[in-house]
């Protein structure tokens, strides 16, 4: 791979940038001072910028605590989006929603630009279950419960089994394998519920981390957020 292609993946430096700092020297490749951007990087090569090392990364995987108020997309005439949230040094690689959640929703958010790893969670082939914390505005019973593991038919679309777990009179955590559009909303009102909260608390086997703040973002290593997803799968 050619240098300056490495550190524009790499970095949120233009090609312009690059040769800049090549130009005063303050790029090396294994100790040596580079002089051209067309060098090639081979694996295992070791990539200084001023000092400073610089680890190839062509994909990139965020979570986020989504909070209200937000659109799950990278552009919005109207709402702010999710995008607007992610740190300037993740700001060149271009991330976009693995799924999305409404704009009254909060939770968990993955966002990447490895587009293949987005196919692969949210393809309901693959049967990962989101799990959700919903608050309701009348009393759950055993029935709804039933309700929900049969199933539901909706004019768009057949929903699959849902597993529903009553905390409280009026609260609940839900399970399901796809992510139609205000499913979980349409789920509870087909059962005579109205959502007044709802929040999405894990993905497959990866929860939304209990330290992470509404609208605070982490980065995290792609075969150990997909380890963690498939683990329940």
């Amino acid at each position: 791979m050619r240098l300056d292609k490495y550190l524009s993946d790499s970095t949120d430096m233009s090609r312009k940038d690059i040769k800049s700092l090549i130009r005063k020297k303050a790029v090396t490749i294994n100790g040596e001072i580079a002089s051209k951007p067309e060098t090639q990087i081979k694996d295992g090569d070791a990539v200084m910028v001023n000092g400073q090392e610089v680890t190839y990364k062509k994909f990139v995987y965020l979570i986020l605590n989504k909070p209200s108020g937000y659109v799950s997309a990278t552009e919005d005439k109207k709402y702010p989006v999710v995008t607007d949230l992610v740190p300037e040094e993740y700001r060149h690689f271009d991330v976009f929603c693995a799924g999305r959640l409404d704009i009254d929703t909060e939770g968990l958010l993955i966002l990447t630009n490895d587009g293949e790893f987005v196919h692969e969670i949210t393809s309901p082939k693959k049967n990962v279950y989101k799990k959700y914390y919903a608050e309701l505005d009348k009393p759950l019973d055993s029935a709804d419960v039933d309700a929900f593991a049969c199933g539901m038919e909706f004019k768009d679309f057949t929903a699959k089994p849902a597993r529903l777990t009553i905390c409280n009179e009026t609260s609940a955590y839900v399970e399901i394998a796809e992510g139609k559009f205000h499913q979980v909303k349409r789920m509870f009102e087909r059962v005579g519920k109205t959502v007044t909260y709802l929040k999405r608390v894990s993905i497959g086997g990866y929860a939304l981390p209990c330290d992470l703040a509404l609208g605070g973002i982490i980065e995290i290593d792609k075969d150990t957020l997909a380890n963690l997803i498939y683990s329940e799968v």
